[in-house]
């Protein structure tokens, strides 16, 4: 038993240190990436177990306790437990980011495939619109968008995902420009196969896994913009357990030395978005041809 428990072991223990040899200091960039985007999920779908007390709760503990005893990371001035409010707000953190960069994919990759396949003025229009909301300013655009839908959770999330989109347009409409011009594609055409046949089965298989590396850094991104806009005052109203609205509401207790109260909040933001950075970085450096060249 005791043999098997140790040979079973030690498969993944090879797995990963043969990957570390391949691939270097990429892998382990990619690894602890990993780890860290996969914790702080666990922890989203365990919260009612992770959380001592009802993120809503005023009556968890003392106003503004400092960390400690019952209260890990103390309380805030509602007496609220500001761990257990860092535990559910990653749910909130995670469904706007995420699901803000699968909107923006999807469209961004449906509208790319389209443009550089059919080419002519759908094309040159659709361009048009992507290179000018591709210059704007990120930012400034979701506040604007922002304030224009209102607060909520999926206004938020819309007002995310529209600047993303023309990141995954003008990468798929370029690599769509260039596989429609190989061999392949020609010869499916000239058997007679339907646009959407070639689209579905020659062209979108070849440029969804270039979007992967992509998806994870918008992640990473929405993260902070979501928190930016809720901090400003733009993003989720206050009865929503989130990251930057728990930002905006202890700035002012700052300079009173009630420091627990943003610093919690604003490193997981930062952790978080971290760890998505690191992710794609990791994918980036690994699914690059050069790198198997060495």
């Amino acid at each position: 038993m005791k043999y098997s428990m140790a040979q079973g072991l030690s498969c993944p223990v090879r797995f990963f240190a043969r990957m570390g040899r391949r691939y270097g200091v990429e892998w382990w960039i990619l690894c602890f990436g990993a780890a860290v985007v996969l914790a702080i999920i666990l922890m989203a779908l365990l919260s009612p177990l992770v959380a001592p007390f009802d993120p809503y709760s005023q009556e968890a503990g003392p106003q503004l306790a400092a960390p400690g005893g019952p209260h890990l990371m103390g309380t805030d001035n509602l007496r609220r437990d500001v761990w257990s409010r860092i535990v559910f707000g990653s749910q909130t953190i995670l469904k706007v980011s995420v699901l803000a960069a699968v909107i923006s994919s999807f469209f961004g990759i449906f509208l790319g495939l389209v443009s550089g396949y059919a080419g002519g003025l759908a094309d040159r229009i659709l361009s048009l619109v992507m290179d000018a909301v591709y210059v704007f300013p990120g930012l400034i655009l979701a506040i604007a968008l922002a304030a224009m839908f209102g607060p909520g959770v999926l206004n938020i999330t819309f007002a995310v995902a529209v600047i993303y989109i023309p990141t995954y347009f003008r990468l798929v409409r370029g690599q769509t420009l260039a596989i429609k011009q190989e061999l392949y594609v020609e010869a499916a055409r000239a058997l007679g196969a339907s646009s959407l046949t070639i689209l579905g089965r020659y062209i979108f298989p070849n440029v969804i896994a270039t979007t992967v590396v992509v998806f994870t850094l918008n992640v990473a991104d929405a993260i902070m913009i979501e928190a930016a806009l809720t901090y400003l005052g733009l993003g989720l109203p206050p009865s929503i357990v989130d990251w930057g609205m728990d930002l905006a509401m202890g700035k002012k207790y700052l300079p009173s030395g009630m420091w627990w109260l943003i610093t919690f909040p604003g490193m997981m933001i930062s952790v978080l978005a971290l760890g998505f950075t690191m992710l794609g970085e990791g994918l980036a450096e690994i699914l690059n041809p050069r790198l198997l060249e060495r």
